[in-house]
Formats: C-alpha cells, sequence, structure tokens
C-alpha cells in the first residue's frame, strides 16, 4: 500500500492520532504505521528518565515536525490508506485500489466520480488486529440455501457495487453490496450480525495493515464487522511524567536512618530478645519512628526485600511538599512552584482551610507524554507495542512529546483527610465503586476510589470547571493529576490542575495567577457552591450508579463531569456526596458552605 503525506498537530500524532489510529481528512481515510518505519534522523530524542524507568528500555523520540509548507524531503511519518475498499459517489462502482495519474496518487473513479472509504471494517475481537472486509468475498457467501452456482463461481471482481435502495426501509437493510455479473445482492444488515464473519469464512491475518500477513501471523480469534470511526477501533494506553527532580519519599529517608544507625545491628542481632525492644527505643527516639517500625524493618535482616519500583507520582508528590515548605521559588530550572502555608487563622471559612495545608503556584513545569502502544475492539484485547518491527538490537521507540505549562498543587491536611475516611459510612460508600472496579474486566487500570481518592478527584473537576470561567483557558485544556493514596509508607493527599501545551494553547500566565490563596479558596468556594445543587437534582444527588459501567455515583454532566482528555480516569469515580455529604454519608467538605453563609448573613 502506498505511503501517504498528511500534516497534523505535534500534539495529535500521540492522541488521539498515534500509532494504529485511523485518521479521517478530507474523505481521505488513513492509518498510522508504527516507530519501526520512522525515519530516526528527523525523529528528536527526548529525555526523561523518570517515564522510561516505568515504560522499559527504549527511547523517546518526538515524531517528525516541520513549519511551512510541505516538500519532497520534508520530515513527515508514513501513513496508509485504510481501508483499501472505497465506492464511487457517481456510479456506486466498488473498487479496491485508487490509482496513479501522470505519476500522482489520485482518489478518482475510472468515470471521474470521487471514492469515498466503506465505513465498515473487521477487527479482531482479540488479538487487536484490524483489516478490510473482503467485500468480494463476502457478497458471494451467505447462507448456502440462497447462494446459486453463478454466485459461487463468479469471477466478476470488478462489478460490485454499492448500492442504496428505499424499497427495504432505513438503516443497514436499505445498504448492500450488488454484484453485476452474477446478480447477486447481499444486505449490509447481514455484516453486523454476531459471528457472520466467521460463517462465511472470513480469517483473521494476524496483522496491521501496514504490514504483510505471513505464515507466522495466523491469528485464531474470530472478526467483527465494525463501523470505521468507533471508539473502540483504538483503545491508545499514554504515560505521562512531570519533568522533576524527584525527591525521596520520607518514609524511605527514615528507612535510610534507621538501617545507618550505630545500634542497629544490635536489634537484628538480637530481634525478639530481651535487649532489642530497648535498643530499638533508643533508635525510634532519634530517628522520630515508632519502635515498632525499628522492629519490623529488623526482622527482614540482611534478606528483607527491596522497596517496589515507586510510581511516578510518589516522587512528584515528595518533590511538591519540599517546594511548598521552602516558599518563594527563585529557580529557572523547568519545575519552579510557590509555596504557600494556609491556616484556618489566616483565611477564612474555617471548615475549608482547616483541611488545607498548603497552596502551590507551579509557574513552570515540563510534561512529557509518551504512547506506549494500543488495543482494539476490547479493552482486554491483546496489547500492541508502538514499535512493533523492533528487533531485538535496537531499542523500541516510544512516540512522545514534550509540553511546557503552568498549574496550581493543593496539599490536603492528612490527619483530617484520614479520620473523615475512617467513617463506616465514608467507606461504604466507596466500596460500592470498589466492587464495580473489580468485577469489570478493564476497570483494574483505574486508581482503587478509596475516599480520599474519590473525594479529592471530584474537587479536582469542580474546580477545572470554575477555573475554565477564570483563567482564559479552555477546560479541555486543562488538566488533573490526582495524589491520594493511603496503603503506602507516604500517604498522598493532594492535587495538580495544570495546563501544558507544545504547539498551540501555551502557558500565559491566566492559570498560576489564580493559585493565590487570596483568589484560589474563594474559586474553591465558588466551585462547592456550584456543586452545591446540580441540575439533574434530586435523581442525581441520589443516584449510585451513573457513568461509563455505573462507575460514578452522584456525578453528572450537570455538575462534575468534564472533558474525559481532562480527567486522568476518563470521567469515573466521581462523587459529590463524599465532597458535600448527602443523606447519612459525611462530605470532606460538609460544613463549608454551612459557614460561608452563616458568615455571610444568608
Amino acid at each position: 500500500m502506498e505511503p501517504i503525506v498528511h500534516d497534523l498537530r505535534l500534539s495529535e500524532t500521540i492522541t488521539p492520532f498515534g500509532v494504529g489510529s485511523i485518521v479521517d481528512v478530507l474523505g481521505e481515510s488513513l492509518i498510522a504505521a508504527d516507530t519501526s518505519w520512522w525515519d530516526r534522523k528527523y525523529s528528536a530524542e527526548i529525555s526523561c528518565d523518570r517515564l522510561l524507568a516505568r515504560l522499559g528500555p527504549g527511547v523517546l523520540r518526538q515524531p517528525p515536525a516541520h513549519a511551512g509548507r510541505a516538500a519532497k524531503e520534508t520530515a513527515h511519518l508514513l501513513y496508509w490508506r485504510f481501508p483499501a475498499w472505497r465506492f464511487c459517489e457517481q456510479c456506486s462502482r466498488l473498487s479496491q485500489i485508487t490509482g496513479r495519474n501522470k505519476g500522482r496518487w489520485v482518489n478518482r473513479c475510472e468515470c471521474g466520480g470521487k471514492l469515498v472509504p466503506m465505513r465498515y471494517v473487521a477487527v479482531c475481537e482479540k488479538g487487536s488486529h484490524i483489516q478490510d472486509v473482503p467485500w468480494f468475498k463476502w457478497a458471494h457467501r451467505g447462507n448456502s440455501g440462497d447462494v446459486t452456482d453463478a454466485a459461487r463461481f463468479c469471477r466478476s471482481y470488478k462489478q460490485l457495487k454499492f448500492v442504496r435502495t428505499s424499497q427495504r426501509g432505513e438503516g443497514l437493510a436499505s445498504l448492500s453490496v450488488h454484484c453485476a455479473g452474477c446478480r447477486r445482492s447481499r444486505p449490509l444488515s447481514e455484516l453486523v450480525v454476531k459471528d457472520s464473519l466467521h460463517r462465511d469464512g472470513i480469517r483473521c491475518a494476524g496483522c496491521q495493515p501496514w504490514q504483510e500477513p505471513t505464515s507466522d501471523t495466523v491469528c485464531d480469534y474470530r472478526l467483527s464487522a465494525v463501523q470505521r470511526g468507533a471508539t473502540g477501533n483504538y483503545i491508545a494506553e499514554h504515560l505521562s511524567a512531570l519533568d522533576i527532580p524527584e525527591e525521596v519519599p520520607r518514609s524511605a529517608e527514615q528507612t535510610e536512618k534507621i538501617r545507618n544507625h550505630v545500634y542497629f545491628e544490635k536489634v537484628v542481632a538480637d530481634n525478639g530478645g530481651p535487649q532489642a525492644e530497648m535498643v530499638a527505643g533508643w533508635i525510634a527516639d532519634e530517628v522520630g519512628v515508632a519502635t515498632t517500625d525499628v522492629l519490623a524493618l529488623a526482622a527482614g535482616g540482611d534478606d528483607a526485600e527491596e522497596a517496589p519500583l515507586l510510581g511516578l507520582k510518589d516522587g512528584e508528590w515528595a518533590a511538591f511538599c519540599k517546594k511548598l515548605d521552602s516558599g518563594r521559588d527563585h529557580g529557572e530550572d523547568d519545575f519552579v512552584v510557590d509555596g504557600w502555608q494556609v491556616s484556618a487563622e489566616s483565611h477564612r471559612p474555617s471548615a475549608l482551610t482547616s483541611r488545607l495545608t498548603g497552596i502551590g503556584q507551579v509557574r513552570r513545569v515540563r510534561e512529557v507524554r509518551a504512547l506506549r502502544g494500543f488495543r482494539r475492539h476490547k479493552a482486554d484485547a491483546e496489547f500492541v507495542k508502538a514499535g512493533l518491527g523492533i528487533d531485538s538490537k535496537r531499542k523500541p521507540i516510544y512516540p512522545a512529546v514534550e509540553m511546557f505549562g503552568e498549574g496550581i498543587f493543593l496539599r490536603f491536611n492528612e490527619d483530617q483527610l484520614s479520620d473523615w475516611e475512617s467513617a463506616p459510612e465514608v467507606r461504604a460508600r466507596a466500596e460500592i465503586l470498589v466492587a464495580r472496579r473489580n468485577s469489570s474486566p478493564w476497570a483494574h487500570r483505574l486508581a482503587v476510589p478509596e475516599p480520599r481518592f474519590i473525594a479529592l478527584h471530584t474537587i479536582a473537576h469542580l474546580l477545572i470547571r470554575r477555573l475554565a470561567f477564570a483563567s482564559g483557558y479552555s477546560s479541555a485544556s486543562l488538566q488533573e493529576r490526582i495524589y491520594a493514596h493511603s496503603e503506602r509508607p507516604d500517604r498522598t493527599a493532594g492535587i495538580l490542575i495544570y495546563t501544558a501545551g507544545g504547539d498551540a494553547q501555551g502557558t500565559l500566565g491566566g492559570l498560576v495567577r489564580l493559585g493565590h490563596p487570596d483568589k484560589l479558596i474563594p474559586l474553591l468556594l465558588a466551585a462547592l457552591g456550584d456543586a452545591d445543587v446540580c441540575s439533574n437534582d434530586p435523581v442525581c444527588i441520589e443516584s449510585d450508579r451513573q457513568g461509563s459501567s455505573h462507575l460514578n455515583l452522584s456525578a453528572c454532566h450537570g455538575c462534575a463531569l468534564v472533558s474525559e482528555t481532562s480527567c486522568e480516569t476518563g470521567n469515573r469515580l466521581l462523587d459529590r456526596q463524599l465532597v458535600l455529604g448527602g443523606g447519612t454519608v459525611p462530605g470532606l467538605l460538609d460544613h463549608v458552605l454551612d459557614e460561608l453563609r452563616r458568615t455571610d448573613g444568608r
């Protein structure tokens, strides 16, 4: 198949038009080839060690980019025409390939009409492969009782037509593929029936459209006919990291101090003995930890397992906390944060500020986004890497872009958050989403919906909706990053809302200026006021079955949902009740609006 040169914005080459995706532009239907087809000399390497540590061995490369008009030698990505089967708008003739005219590739029928891609393609149900529907073969198959000998032995490959008729009503029954040679006609309504392609003897080629099928690519999974633009045809997996000087978490620092203490070896040697607890108490007093922590570490001795690789967010959380404690940041690197301490004495209402310990104005931050690969049809289908043709001697290439931006960071009071989430009503409310996440075949990739995550996630959405009015950025350009985990040695409880742009919506300071406590706290109060009453109440506030796979409780488009590109979990795991309360469930910010109204005399 002939490669196509086509212009895209740089950020679009990662999402939504990354490797393996179908791109529709001006009547052309194209599919992006994997990174093994990239010309490395035009693909600039991007540095982000934190991200590569999670992705595995490989290289981050930015897709080729250029400014101005493209020439023949201009750096470019390769896209293939897919599907190859098209029909003519004038004569309705079906053809599998387009041709050349004086050396130039054209998309015209022999009659002069424009060729339009067929709307259905075949997707492998488990193998994440995609291919053309073999229309000639399909049109001459079907139930054996209605296939004549003329149709069975027909060789009129160039006489297929895509016919529309109103005599069969509306929908797919009115569309059919007709063969002028044997007079065989088959409606598209037979195409979308479950296992229809399998019954017609049409098998998966076991490869992507830009790959040549071989005997080694046999796939035993069945094909399904789906619309070319269906969202399930391309389920991309991205990973992003903030490029920050990663700090060692506090728990890791304490562990190192305990191990390096002069008396620690005595605790290890006499662990369980009469002196172990006494010596462990001396170490605990000096380091500032509990005696049980010292004894537990000593019990492992030299054979203690190494801590698992820290998540990307663990290092980010530690770095943000250090910045908040440092006050004004005079640095000139790619991570500049001014920290502000918040207290109930300095800002009102106290019901809100007592739950906040710090606010950070993120004046500059660098984010690197990479595409790991994709799946097709189902979220549990086989994973396809972004670099398919890379051999064992060359490191795989991960498509990546770097974005520079600004943001606002909020740190919540850990003690008050822990007290709130220990309430039985709160935990019972969160367990509804935990059970649904565990029973879903794909939702295990989402964060564990413990109470603090749901509450902070919902607050982030409410604040994004309000910031869109005041910051100058559209809500779709704002991103969230939720730090909410209570099962690790270093508990996290924070929100980062930021915007980052590499080629279009740059960072103009409209967001970071709102990060000052005097401006942010009123905005947060306004966001809570917006969420107090939803236009879909009382249905919304009383609901616990909303959103995809019912993974939202009291949250809908009228109150808490934002653009899916802004949300880490695709607008899932949200609940207003865990923020503002409802029924018997106490909210994290339950009494904030009540105190505000009493203060204002309302």
